[in-house]
């Protein structure tokens, strides 16, 4: 069966890519440094506003203190062709949450660049790209409910639908799943969670929780067997170990 057709429009597309705008937190040409395509120069669109909450957030500027500048598709499309690279990687936050995100990926493909959309997998719409990169939130993503009680019983209700997410992966020309490991007590989790996903374990990558070199230096020496024992596909989040963990990376 072929992949669907996005022809519907949203509100803001109907607008044109001159006036529809999302909010964006920032966009760099860097490398990118998890997945499949790690190494792959890329220009990274990061829009902000998340509908979850990871209590492990690295990027809390475009979720729990959301901030950014409202930019069009055409100027979002004019820097991705100035950035001289091919490859464009749509992240956030999340990305889903916006209603321009359908037009803004269309777009995109239509100029010619890989599109990877990285995405908690959490709302369903209908998005176009080359790549599906699905971060479903493990059971110990949620924050604390004592600190976040709002935020956590929100997180706990949003962080894993699971139709949602098959949804995604069926529309996509393909996927990897991408899961943040903090201990070892997590893989009967994630075991459940790529059983009911329906995936292989060569689209399985798993990377460690932490934002320097020595935390990832740690878990390399339990979490790499467990994953390589398991069938899956160990990545490193090599934009920490190349850049430190900053913005613009």
């Amino acid at each position: 069966m072929g992949k669907p057709q996005f022809s519907h429009a949203t509100a803001e597309s109907t607008r044109g890519p001159d006036h529809a705008q999302l909010l964006v937190s920032e966009t760099f040409t860097s490398r990118q440094g998890e997945g499949r395509l790690t190494g792959t120069d890329s220009f990274f669109i990061r829009t902000s506003g998340c509908n979850l909450r990871c209590w492990f957030c690295d990027t809390p500027y475009a979720s729990w203190n959301p901030s950014g500048d409202r930019q069009t598709i055409e100027s979002l499309l004019d820097a991705a062709r100035q950035s001289g690279v091919e490859h464009v990687v749509l992240t956030g936050g999340e990305p889903l949450l916006s209603p321009a995100v359908t037009e803004l990926s269309r777009s995109l493909m239509d100029s010619g660049f890989h599109l990877t959309i990285e995405t908690a997998g959490t709302i369903d719409k209908p998005i176009p790209c080359d790549l599906l990169s699905l971060s479903p939130k493990l059971a110990d993503s949620t924050p604390d409910p004592g600190q976040h009680p709002r935020w956590s019983g929100l997180h706990e209700q949003r962080r894993m639908p699971i139709e949602t997410m098959r949804t995604l992966i069926d529309a996509a020309l393909a996927h990897q799943v991408k899961f943040v490991v903090g201990d070892r007590s997590q893989f009967d989790e994630i075991r459940q969670v790529v059983d009911s996903l329906g995936v292989t374990n060569d689209d399985v990558f798993l990377m460690p929780q932490g934002v320097t070199n020595a935390q990832m230096d740690a878990a390399i020496e339990w979490l790499r067997p467990l994953t390589e024992a398991a069938g899956y596909q160990y990545c490193d989040r090599m934009q920490i170990r190349w850049f430190g963990n900053r913005r613009g990376t």
